[in-house]
């Protein structure tokens, strides 16, 4: 849905990103803060600080797509994650790591490199056909590559400080959803009149009558509702997931599902996608898998299974 948006105008980001977070806070301002009579487990200060990351990160990346940034490729470069917070988390909580790990984020980086390469080549052969401004479209597309970079850095240094909060005052996902949505609200007084002239836009599109129920209303503005729901329950699962497994566990499944979408845009939409980005894409996967080390885990519950299928083990067990 988000793609469906920005394929009729791809400056909509900000009203996409306040439609999500208003969602999201009123939901979680009846259902979590109790019309505000619970008090935060976690001292509201952190959540200013958390708040101040998550939405500078939410309106960048929605924001890179008005920059000459394909879909596949904003989906890909995200998928870096994995990078990001190891390198956060060697310069600022002084891990160190395996050489697996290090091969991983190696392979990872390589295949981000390879279909930004390549996605570069895209925008330099379009570039000549329209000579006029092309120069120009080549720069956007570079700025929102920095955009991209810099969200992706944002975005770990935003889970590092998380998982110092959660040591410290324990798991709060309900809560965090909520602060993490609702304290960034005023902000987007900033952005008004984008959302404004966007809302006037959606509004001035083709009726379209919902599915059963029967009722009509401008499709973009249905496209902007099918989104705010999707999004909801996608990161409403992301932050049980976080208290419910490891973060390893998390990235694996949020960067799979990240993987699942990049499939269905590309077969949906006839995205173009060379053998190059293929290439990139597995190296990303690839990397993801190696890092989060499945398949050493893998090797010994398989061998536990197929023991438990001999004869002389079940009568000992």
């Amino acid at each position: 849905f988000l793609e469906l948006l920005v394929r009729q105008f791809p400056g909509c980001g900000n009203i996409v990103t306040f439609s999500q977070f208003l969602f999201i806070a009123l939901e979680g301002f009846v259902f979590e803060a109790n019309f505000g009579r619970k008090r935060p487990a976690i001292p509201i200060r952190n959540y200013f600080i958390m708040v101040a990351m998550f939405f500078t990160v939410s309106v960048v990346n929605n924001y890179a797509l008005n920059l000459n940034i394909a879909m596949p490729l904003h989906m890909i470069f995200r998928s870096g994650s994995l990078i990001a917070s190891m390198a956060l988390g060697i310069i600022i909580l002084k891990k160190r790591y395996s050489v697996s790990k290090y091969s991983s984020i190696a392979l990872v980086s390589l295949g981000i490199f390879t279909c930004t390469f390549m996605s570069a080549k895209q925008v330099a052969s379009d570039s000549s056909s329209h000579q006029e401004d092309g120069p120009q479209a080549f720069l956007w597309w570079l700025l929102g590559i920095a955009a991209l970079t810099f969200a992706l850095l944002m975005s770990a240094r935003m889970g590092i400080f998380q998982e110092t909060l959660y040591k410290k005052f324990g798991k709060h996902s309900k809560e965090a959803l909520f602060y993490n949505h609702a304290l960034p609200l005023p902000g987007f007084l900033l952005l008004a009149p984008n959302i404004y002239q966007h809302a006037v836009l959606f509004s001035q599109s083709e009726l379209f009558q919902v599915p059963v129920i029967g009722l009509t209303l401008p499709i973009m503005w249905f496209y902007l509702l099918m989104n705010v729901i999707t999004q909801y329950v996608c990161i409403r699962g992301v932050f049980i997931l976080t208290t419910e497994c490891t973060s390893l566990t998390v990235t694996l499944v949020v960067t799979l599902r990240k993987f699942v979408s990049l499939i269905f845009s590309i077969l949906y939409f006839q995205n173009p996608f060379t053998g190059w980005h293929w290439l990139g894409t597995a190296f990303v996967f690839v990397g993801t898998l190696m890092y989060t080390e499945l398949w050493s885990s893998l090797g010994p519950l398989l061998a536990r299974c197929r023991g438990r299928g001999r004869p002389e083990e079940r009568k000992e067990q």
